[in-house]
């Protein structure tokens, strides 16, 4: 190897999550290292625009309270939920923004000086606390990063992470990495925490930035982790269309635009939502995505408009982030209705483990969008991701301290580390593929057309570049995502099966788990968790 470096905790990403979880894991007074696939900055969180979902006891809507946080969460996430896991993060969610606030943090305040509240899609209440107008992730990201660089953290930027190592016992022994020349370097950790972010890039059109392709999941599965509930999915109901159709990441129009007043229309002028839903345009994204989509085929566009027209001259103050991005697209959105699709957005599922980041693999823990905790079940509530990466991100730093402290974690050898060779496949033709059968509406006969079209173009290569690892990537968790939303024979959340459109409680009311045996296939383990009754 031609380098190397080591700590008590290694921490993968620099989202909320990975973020939060170093900051915490430092202050109980853990070595910590951070490796980031790109800049500090690049990750999801900086991208998010409407808020942190959180009901805080001292400033909140009279009618608003920690049980109906809970109860919209598990409506929402459509009898997936884990009841214990929902009720468990949010009641963290209070003292996270707290913390987060002392780092730094400025969130937007109203005229009386409390902090401003907005309501999304899904919630019954205004709850949803932002910065920057529509710049919450920026405000987050900057807040945590400066925090980190303050606290001497130190942080491995354009770092690829290759593959998690292991003992002989199985544990968790630090990881295999390559540095920005693409030279190959071990890491050296008895605690390892996934917080890598996403799979937006599975998709040719999504509002993930280029680094989330996976890897996170990828790495989990390789080292003998489950995965749950890959097939949900969340495609966000609206996203900036352009002459040509969405590619690639495409501008985001926050759902916190709808919850001022916007309204969803079609070409001809006619609402979208009306009779969809009771709450219209406030309904779940699994609902307004579906309802896209359906109308834009019903009238022979592949888009719809968000009139925002009704919010007025306040427009550019209270969403600076979408404005700009309209304007460069030569749309006023005060005057002009906005022109939207859906893209690829959030993953509910990923990498099994519970409120304390622990999975089944000893020292390899996991946090936020990689993770799948129970809290999102079949469909995430909009604004619980990164209260949920803030919440999961301490306590995994806590659970990795409590672990080493009680010597269920020690320093292992590794031999001799050499990166390995997997299966890849052009990208464009995967993100093709993907967008085409595994999108917002899926059949057995597309799914199947899918996985043969993977599984023929796929080709060995040595894994000794960031690309051939992103694409590694890519194409193990396209082949589990595929094989999930087979197995899925119903519609529920956002996975919506063409051929199977009902909800089918009696046999399928539970996570699908998938991990790899000791040949490197994927395989369906059990009959799947059963979860609490929403």
């Amino acid at each position: 190897m031609s380098w190397e470096a080591g700590a008590d905790l290694l921490v993968v990403g620099t989202g909320v999550a990975g973020m939060t979880a170093a900051l915490r894991a430092r202050e109980l007074g853990l070595r910590v290292l951070v490796v980031s696939k790109d800049t500090v900055s690049a990750g999801n969180t900086g991208w998010a625009q409407g808020g942190i979902a959180v009901v805080r006891p001292d400033e909140r809507d009279p009618e608003d309270s920690l049980e109906q946080h809970v109860q919209d969460t598990l409506a929402a996430g459509a009898g997936l939920c884990s009841r214990t896991a929902v009720r468990e993060v949010l009641a963290g969610g209070a003292a996270a923004i707290e913390r987060l606030r002392a780092a730094g943090a400025r969130f937007d305040v109203g005229a009386d000086g409390a902090l401003a509240r907005t309501r999304e899609g899904g919630h019954s209440a205004f709850r949803v606390i932002h910065a920057g107008g529509d710049a919450t992730g920026a405000e987050v990201q900057r807040a945590l990063a400066e925090a980190v660089r303050d606290g001497g953290i130190p942080v491995l930027e354009r770092h690829c992470v290759v593959e998690l190592l292991r003992g002989e016992d199985g544990a968790v022994a630090g990881a295999l990495a390559l540095d920005p020349a693409d030279r190959p370097g071990v890491l050296h950790a008895p605690a390892v925490l996934l917080a890598a972010g996403g799979l937006g890039q599975l998709y040719a059109a999504t509002t993930n930035p280029e680094v989330s392709t996976a890897d996170g999941v990828a790495l989990a599965l390789r080292a003998g982790a489950t995965v749950a509930d890959l097939e949900f999915v969340q495609f966000h109901p609206t996203v900036l269309y352009t002459p040509g159709g969405p590619r690639g990441r495409r501008p985001l129009i926050t759902e916190a635009v709808r919850g001022e007043g916007a309204v969803l229309v079609d070409v001809h002028g006619r609402r979208v939502m009306a009779g969809e839903h009771p709450l219209e345009d406030l309904a779940p994204r699994d609902v307004v995505s579906a309802a896209i989509t359906r109308r834009a085929a019903e009238t022979g566009a592949e888009h719809v408009f968000l009139d925002a027209t009704g919010i007025g001259a306040t427009f550019a103050d209270r969403f600076p982030t979408v404005h700009a991005a309209c304007r460069a697209a030569g749309i006023d959105p005060v005057r002009d209705p906005i022109p939207v699709a859906s893209a690829a957005h959030y993953s509910c599922g990923g990498v099994m483990s519970d409120v304390d980041g622990r999975t089944a693999v000893t020292g390899l823990y996991a946090a936020g969008e990689v993770a799948c905790t129970g809290l999102h079940g079949a469909n995430r509530l909009a604004s619980n991701s990164l209260l949920e990466g803030l919440v999961v991100g301490a306590r995994a730093a806590e659970a990795a301290a409590k672990d080493l402290g009680c010597g269920r974690l020690t320093r292992r050898g590794v031999g001799e580390v050499v990166p390995p060779a997997l299966a890849v496949v052009d990208r464009e033709l995967l993100q093709t593929t993907m967008s085409r059968h595994a999108g917002i509406g899926r059949c057995e006969e597309g799914l199947a057309e899918a996985t043969r079209v993977l599984d023929g173009a796929a080709v060995v290569r040595p894994l000794r570049t960031r690309r051939a690892v992103e694409d590694a990537s890519l194409l193990l968790v396209a082949r589990a995502l595929l094989a999930a939303a087979r197995q899925r024979a119903e519609s529920r959340g956002c996975h919506r099966r063409t051929d199977f459109p009902d909800t089918d409680d009696l046999r399928w009311r539970r996570s699908t788990v998938f991990r790899l045996d000791a040949s490197g296939w994927l395989i369906h383990t059990t009959a799947g968790i059963t979860r609490s009754a929403a």
